[in-house]
């Protein structure tokens, strides 16, 4: 019994984290390209964008230098992130969820 609360909470972490990560990703996306679009920054839902995506990008910028130009390479270095955690951590917990018995 234990067992298979263990599984399915593993499970449902590692489903919800797919999904959180997923969700990120394509609101990374759309700011990317809105930024071609240059929109108006007094827009709700831009600023909610750039609310949501600043931090984790910032980050990146502080900490790497992905600018050549004026392009800014940040965004791509996040998918690339979030990517390798759906690839490596979800797997993994996808993993540890199905061995665990």
């Amino acid at each position: 019994m234990g067992a298979d609360v263990a599984r399915n909470f593993v499970f449902a972490v590692a489903k919800i984290l797919d999904f959180a990560l997923s969700a990120y990703m394509w609101i990374i996306v759309i700011r990317a390209v809105l930024s071609f679009v240059s929109p108006d920054p007094y827009n709700p839902i831009v600023r909610a964008l750039y609310s949501i995506t600043e931090p984790v990008l910032s980050f990146l910028r502080r900490r790497l230098p992905l600018m050549a130009g004026s392009i800014d390479f940040s965004p791509m270095v996040a998918i690339l992130i979030i990517l390798f955690l759906q690839y490596f951590l979800v797997k993994t917990l996808f993993d540890l969820a199905t061995r665990l018995t």
